[in-house]
């Protein structure tokens, strides 16, 4: 990747900045508005696919949606003009593109951290990787907390040569990495959720402040790791085991050696991983170049708006609720 290209996606970084106040503002608007407005808009939206690659705009429609025609809803089905209320930021994530449809369209859904696949075609802010989970069709969802992805101007080499981590112990996987390198040389990790007097209370460090170490772990939590996104985005090399869960961001096709650097589920090996690398700087900024330019596509508002309306389009379709147009057929693998 050229210097200008990496600069171009630091700027769109940049101006990822989550604002409450503008998210709820922004969505009372559209609740407001007449709903017809809308949904005359989609025809007109969904024919903008065809401004961009029509390979890579079907890759991802089909990932994220893998439902084939013929999907049975099941029972107690949801409405477009009834989604709950109960989690405003699911709420406003998926009304924001399911207010484009008819507002008596049916679709199932499950709102918060999914880790099963649903017996029925549900949609999902996160899914188990694997081959098998058809009926998890993922939207960008809790996208404020998930997609917040902060900049970052320090180099690699000018940054302190350490592994930082920072969460809670709800996960095996962090337990093992606690056991293994709280108080070791090369790393700086600690809990969050044990009281302040817990020697393995880690003093709190925010993405800035985790962004001045080279090496910044990921680990899943209940689903998917928060914070992988924006390390992805750093400068800093990101170090994790395989994920086991996926979202909009598809955690799936992050390639090891090529995105991030993975390590044993147990840990064992994080060390001879740092060393490695402090002896290989260069492969290191190969991989931080890789990653930057996989999260840069995630930074395309107007084109992420066409993909989450096609995957909805594909539910609605493959459930037998609209008629395929035969210009979007190929797109969406019917």
């Amino acid at each position: 990747m050229t210097q200008p290209l990496l600069q171009r996606i630091r700027k769109k970084i940049g101006k990822q900045r989550p604002s409450r106040v503008a998210f709820y503002t922004r969505n009372f608007a559209r609740d407001l508005s007449p709903q017809f407005i809308f949904r005359n808009r989609l025809a007109r939206l969904l024919k903008c696919a065809h401004a961009y690659d029509p390979d890579y705009m079907s890759t991802r429609i089909n990932y994220y949606n893998k439902l084939v025609p013929g999907a049975l809803l099941g029972d107690e089905t949801g409405a477009v003009n009834d989604i709950s209320f109960d989690r405003s930021f699911y709420y406003y994530d998926l009304k924001e593109h399911a207010r484009y449809f008819p507002r008596h369209f049916r679709f199932h859904y499950l709102f918060g951290d999914v880790t099963i696949v649903p017996d029925v075609p549900c949609i999902v802010k996160s899914r188990p990787i694997g081959e098998h989970n058809q009926n998890s069709a993922i939207m960008k969802l809790e996208k404020l907390r998930h997609f917040f992805i902060p900049p970052d101007s320090t180099r690699f080499e000018d940054k302190k040569p350490l592994a930082v981590w920072r969460g809670s112990d709800h996960n095996p996987k962090r337990v093992e990495l606690m056991r293994h390198y709280h108080g070791h040389a090369l790393c700086d990790i600690g809990l969050t959720n044990v009281p302040e007097d817990d020697p393995r209370r880690g003093s709190f460090l925010n993405p800035s402040d985790q962004m001045g170490y080279k090496y910044i772990i990921s680990i899943e939590g209940i689903d998917v790791a928060t914070n992988l996104k924006w390390i992805l985005a750093s400068n800093s090399l990101c170090l994790m085991p395989d994920s086991v869960y996926e979202t909009w961001f598809m955690e799936g096709r992050l390639e090891d050696g090529k995105q991030f650097v993975r390590v044993a589920d147990d840990f064992a090996d994080l060390e001879d991983k740092i060393l490695h690398y402090e002896k290989h700087p260069e492969e290191a900024r190969e991989i931080i170049r890789n990653a930057n330019a996989y999260v840069a596509q995630f930074l395309e508002p107007e084109r992420e708006q066409i993909l989450s309306l096609l995957v909805l389009y594909k539910y609605f379709v493959v459930t037998g609720q609209i008629e395929p147009d035969p210009d979007l057929a190929a797109l969406i693998s019917v």
